[in-house]
């Protein structure tokens, strides 16, 4: 396959030279198991059942999943093993099927979902980073959009993600997500529709705000999930101003911005989130 499926456009074979995502062709897995720390419509008292796929076409400096997203550490599956993953994930009660960190394996995933019709919600949890054409593809085979909006600075991205064009292509992208999907609910379940999540990151507040500006402007019937859970993973030398976590003050100026701006379809993540122990293992639980 020549890969053209994200805003990098390597234009590589994966099958003999790998991209920025560093992924081959096939599926390459890190862990499975249910999930209970989404948000509470998402995970509800069953769990989602969350796929974490290894690689990344982002690869943030701040990456709580460093391990899998720039170490690339997983077992590679075929097909059919992932549609048993999801299938054992099913069994056990999960709500969704939850696809963590998806993007560089979308058209693949089009090809499995387009043959394999799901009884329970498609979760596409994904960074924003997304070219709509490929969205395109997923239309009518995903049920839930779950994206980040991380940054509208190009700068910051550049810095940070080294994706100087990411707010262009995360802003299309949330467009096209936005035209697909219906906000529809089981009871306190969600069973399709779009939740925007934003991480808070330390001394940026000022462009959370923007942001908030921005889906207040352009979705303003969309959910929006603040998180509060930045914790410095990795090497950060190099990035001083966010090798810490968010202060109590950073977080309440952009929580109550939010509630002073009339979201009423908000989710807001608690301070005390922001700790190493709820990232999970990587340890190929629900794959070998």
């Amino acid at each position: 396959m020549i890969c053209s499926i994200c805003p990098r456009h390597c234009n590589v074979d994966r099958n003999k030279n790998l991209g920025f995502c560093q992924s081959p062709d096939n599926f390459r897995v890190a862990r499975a198991a249910l999930h209970f720390w989404e948000e509470p419509c998402i995970s509800g008292k069953e769990g989602s059942g969350t796929v974490f796929f290894s690689g990344c076409n982002l690869k943030c400096v701040f990456c709580q999943n460093n391990e899998i997203s720039a170490e690339n550490k997983g077992v590679e599956i075929s097909d059919e093993k992932l549609i048993s993953i999801f299938e054992n994930l099913i069994s056990q009660g999960a709500n969704n099927i939850n696809l963590v960190n998806p993007t560089h394996y979308a058209k693949r995933l089009a090809n499995v979902l387009s043959v394999w019709k799901s009884p329970v919600p498609i979760v596409y949890n994904s960074s924003g980073y997304e070219e709509v054409e490929t969205l395109k593809s997923l239309d009518g085979l995903v049920d839930i959009y779950l994206p980040d909006l991380k940054y509208i600075r190009a700068e910051k991205a550049q810095r940070y993600s080294k994706a100087q064009d990411y707010f262009e292509k995360a802003s299309q992208a949330l467009i096209e997500m936005r035209r697909q999907v219906e906000d529809k609910f089981d009871g306190d379940i969600m069973k399709s529709g779009m939740i925007i999540r934003h991480l808070i990151l330390p001394q940026n507040t000022n462009s959370s705000i923007a942001i908030l500006d921005f889906i207040k402007a352009y979705f303003p019937d969309t959910y929006v999930s603040l998180m509060a859970q930045y914790t410095p993973c990795g090497d950060l030398s190099n990035f001083p101003e966010i090798n810490r976590k968010i202060t109590k003050r950073e977080y309440e100026k952009v929580v109550n911005y939010a509630l002073d701006n009339s979201f009423d379809k908000l989710f807001i993540q608690e301070l005390s989130s922001a700790d190493k122990s709820f990232i999970p293992k990587f340890d190929f639980t629900g794959v070998l």
